[in-house]
């Protein structure tokens, strides 16, 4: 069994930086990535940054520049840094994993419960 859990949300004026967290543990043999996906209220959700174990990442266009993400391979974790956080950027955060549990099962895609960001003055 695979755990993903998420922190860091909260409230933040327009301007300002959090910083999440997701640690996967369980049985996990290989993480070959994480991402950050985020949904806001009535929207799809989107994908805004990924970073595979070998550290290569990319990220939205929205986010690009504002957003830093980072990984701890012997921790299992993956952060997201947030600079200059606008409205637009409220929503509930999602951590995804992409783990495979032993030597011979495919890579299955594993999810957080979600942290909720909110920007606002």
């Amino acid at each position: 069994q695979v755990h993903v859990v998420e922190s860091g949300g909260g409230l933040v004026q327009p301007g300002g930086s959090l910083r999440l967290s997701c640690v996967a543990s369980g049985s996990i043999f290989r993480i070959y990535a994480l991402a950050w996906y985020r949904q806001a209220p009535g929207k799809q959700r989107e994908l805004i940054a990924g970073i595979t174990a070998d550290g290569n990442s990319n990220y939205a266009h929205s986010v690009k520049g504002r957003f830093t993400i980072s990984g701890d391979n012997a921790k299992n974790a993956v952060y997201l840094q947030m600079n200059s956080l606008k409205p637009e950027d409220t929503a509930v955060y999602y951590c995804n994993a992409d783990i495979r549990v032993s030597p011979g099962s495919p890579y299955n895609d594993y999810w957080g419960q979600g942290t909720q960001v909110t920007v606002s003055s």
